[in-house]
């Protein structure tokens, strides 16, 4: 069969177009820019610092533009699992804004396959496409806009393909990622159930003076905490996420942790990186903290795929419930505690963008 190799179709973008290219005649539709990340924007979607694809940034005297991406040529008779990301901004009308299209080389028939109905504006979002075509193929990024006045800014990262339909793949979750327990412990497992182990609650715990009285978004919500009075002394716990994948770079993890009882013991996190025999240690409390939530804010690195570990130890008392709460992973190193709010994604004005 047709050698097929993932690295030589995908495109980070990073130094350049990759194996990607655009038509001449369109002129220059799509460029690589580079945006200063800070609070209100979010940058590239890998580490906020790298480069992007833009399309429709040169403001030029025609009325609209037309950018049509041009990927490399795939063998015929496969199954695929396209997964890109992408970010709008400023659109008033979203048709044509973008739109995936299969080439068929043989034929000049362009199949449509995918386009954006509607999406949060400025926030990478990604989007999967599972498809198969008898014929080599290629697949085609397209953005156009008739009117300058309807025309947004259209942002294309990290573009990748694999064989096999995009659901039976093992999808490694993406940074970033949240877990606010309200509905299931998310991406996170326990080691092993019993009496050691983290519990999914509401409300306040069981034991008196000790433990939050609620969770930390709303007081009325899910958090994760282990009942100490359940537990014998130096019993371990561990909530350990699934493997998540490795990017180059730093990453931040935020959690609220609430440490609050006269017997407190310790939390712990780490990092277990594939292949590892043994566990980083990342970050770590003993002993009571306070009657209040407070966060908790960690950068690491890692480039092979890894693991995040939960450990809470029970203290010397019964009074002693550890709780954690809205976990975040977030690419890009960490900003200062008081500074982590929403990024609105791009500038408003356009005149930090570096080509």
């Amino acid at each position: 069969g047709t050698l097929f190799d993932p690295v030589k179709v995908g495109c980070n973008f990073e130094e350049d177009l990759c194996n990607f290219y655009q038509d001449d005649k369109d002129g220059p539709g799509w460029s690589r820019v580079k945006v200063k990340r800070n609070v209100y924007r979010a940058g590239d979607h890998t580490t906020g610092f790298g480069y992007f694809l833009l399309a429709n940034t040169k403001f030029t005297s025609q009325p609209g533009y037309i950018g049509r991406l041009y990927g490399p040529t795939l063998p015929g008779n496969l199954q695929f699992c396209l997964r890109f990301y992408y970010a709008l901004y400023g659109f008033f009308k979203m048709s044509g804004t973008l739109a995936v299209y299969i080439f068929e080389e043989n034929h000049v028939v362009q199949e449509k396959i995918w386009s954006v109905l509607d999406s949060p504006k400025g926030v990478w979002t990604q989007a999967e496409i599972s498809f198969k075509k008898p014929m080599p193929c290629k697949v085609v990024f397209v953005s156009w806009c008739k009117s300058f006045w309807d025309c947004g800014l259209v942002a294309l990262d990290d573009i990748s393909l694999n064989l096999g339909s995009c659901q039976a793949a093992d999808v490694l979750l993406p940074t970033p990622g949240e877990c606010t327990f309200e509905k299931d412990e998310c991406m996170f497992t326990q080691k092993k159930r019993g009496r050691g182990s983290w519990h999914r609650r509401r409300g306040t715990t069981p034991t008196s003076y000790t433990g939050p009285k609620g969770d930390h978004t709303t007081g009325v919500g899910y958090y994760m905490y282990i009942e100490a009075s359940n537990m014998v002394y130096g019993q371990r716990a561990y909530l350990v996420s699934r493997p998540l994948r490795g990017t180059p770079g730093k990453q931040c993890l935020t959690f609220f942790y609430h440490m609050y009882g006269a017997g407190t013991g310790l939390l712990s996190v780490y990092l277990k990186k594939e292949g590892d025999e043994e566990d980083i240690p990342l970050w770590r409390r003993t002993g009571e903290q306070s009657i209040s939530w407070l966060r908790g804010v960690i950068e690491y690195e890692s480039d092979r795929n890894y693991q995040i570990i939960f450990e809470a130890i029970r203290g010397v008392s019964m009074r002693s419930d550890t709780a954690i709460d809205d976990i975040l992973f977030q690419a890009g190193p960490c900003l200062e505690v008081e500074e982590i709010q929403f990024s609105t994604g791009y500038p408003d004005s356009l005149n930090e963008i570096e080509y």
